[in-house]
């Protein structure tokens, strides 16, 4: 039996030792290392002898998880992303994805429900949290009242306290652009303004508010 060679990218010493001492108690699971930073993730990984790595999405300081599965998605033999964290935003999830995330996990999920993704993600699988699941068929049921990842991309830095002028600079992407997806997320949201929007994506879980 070929144990799954697994990394661990957390910036809590407790959550990592945690997490080490639910994995290492199965006989196909082996911890090769850790990192506290998206960085250290993204160069562990470019050493091609990991099959898994569990990834939060929230660090203290410098890259987030996000960007750091992107990038080690993109390596020429990548091992797989199962993002770990306490986010369930439809923001964060569609982000996950779309970065390259073979898994999504909520850190409350129970031990044997992280155990079966580690190995799904290993064989090749998706693994979803069963409430990261249930959101993504919500927005397969109502794609005309979803908003798009651009549109929580938008509304998110909204909520971040940024003028559409420094939105359209974050996205390299023009203010009549901005205006225009601010126009369908109100519409979407039934919302009058940007502070309404935002409460209202808030209240549903679609973005997590991160700024004043």
């Amino acid at each position: 039996m070929t144990a799954i060679r697994l990394l661990l990218a957390d910036d809590h010493p407790v959550v990592r030792a945690g997490l080490r001492a639910v994995l290492e108690s199965e006989l196909d699971i082996v911890v090769v290392d850790e990192v506290a930073t998206a960085e250290s993730a993204i160069a562990r990984a470019q050493t091609g002898d990991l099959d898994v790595v569990l990834m939060d999405l929230q660090f203290g300081t410098g890259l987030g998880g996000i960007e750091a599965t992107g990038q080690i998605a993109g390596l020429a033999t990548p091992p797989r992303v199962v993002v770990l964290t306490t986010y369930d935003t439809e923001a964060d999830i569609i982000a996950a994805v779309e970065a390259g995330a073979a898994g999504y996990l909520l850190k409350d999920a129970p031990p044997e429900e992280l155990i079966a993704a580690v190995r799904a993600a290993a064989a090749g699988q998706t693994a979803l949290a069963p409430a990261v699941t249930s959101r993504l068929m919500d927005r397969m049921r109502a794609p005309s009242t979803s908003l798009s990842a651009r549109e929580l991309q938008v509304l998110t830095l909204v909520a971040d306290g940024l003028s559409n002028e420094e939105i359209a600079s974050a996205l390299f992407v023009s203010q009549a652009t901005i205006k225009s997806h601010l126009v369908h997320i109100f519409t979407k949201l039934d919302a009058d303004s940007r502070t309404a929007a935002v409460a209202t994506a808030v209240r549903r879980g679609l973005i997590r508010r991160t700024g004043p």
